[in-house]
């Protein structure tokens, strides 16, 4: 956990168990918080943290992006779709972020990814392996055009995609701290609780070290 002025973030996602861990992360070091779900009725929760505001809104539409952030510091992308082909909902959400985020001046875009994308040895990843289920492998390919996407549309956006590993706990004990790679999977066991993505996910929202590239984060 980091020590930082106190900044306003916003949550695309936020009612998925790690957009709300991000939030709920976000908020206890004094950050404002806007947390944007479909249907807010649905997540009362959110509404009892202190600093949050709850909202309805859109990630795939650029107008209600722009609109949403407007006034904010970062924004932070964990929503997904799966009554959506994958591909489809992860690339009109990025170019939704990309148009709406530079219209509302918003600099810093942080997206959830999937540790199926990064590579086990140069120019090998997780999900080109022989037994890796196909469903698997179309659903990572969303997050493989998203990062293809906002590599070649992002512009002046400092953009950052985390990867957590395939073990993602929310009941798992938290540790307090993670470790990191760039492009490539984090030596171990792979797994981590969602209160320990949450603290890497609102590091890098406050003080980013990491641009432009996929991050593995473990424990």
């Amino acid at each position: 956990m980091t020590t930082q002025q106190s900044k306003n973030l916003i949550v695309f996602g936020a009612g998925g168990q790690v957009g709300r861990a991000a939030v709920a992360e976000a908020a206890a070091r004094g950050h404002k918080v806007t947390a944007v779900v479909r249907d807010p009725a649905k997540y009362p929760e959110l509404r009892e943290i202190g600093g949050v505001s709850v909202v309805r809104g859109d990630v795939t539409d650029p107008r209600a992006v722009a609109e949403l952030a407007a006034g904010h510091d970062a924004a932070l992308n964990a929503s997904v779709r799966l009554d959506v082909p994958s591909e489809e909902y992860f690339t009109t959400a990025a170019k939704a972020l990309v148009d709406g985020l530079a219209a509302a001046a918003v600099p810093r875009l942080v997206v959830l990814g999937i540790v199926a994308t990064l590579e086990t040895a140069p120019g090998v990843r997780i999900m080109d392996a022989p037994e890796f289920l196909p469903e698997w492998r179309m659903f990572a390919q969303g997050h493989v055009a998203e990062y293809e996407f906002l590599g070649a549309a992002g512009g002046g956006l400092d953009w950052l995609m985390v990867c957590p590993p395939l073990d993602l706990n929310a009941e798992a004990e938290p540790t307090g701290g993670y470790r990191t790679a760039v492009g490539t999977v984090v030596d171990g066991p792979g797994r981590i609780a969602h209160a320990d993505l949450a603290l890497a996910l609102v590091d890098e929202l406050e003080s980013p070290r990491h641009s432009r590239v996929q991050l593995a984060v473990s424990t």
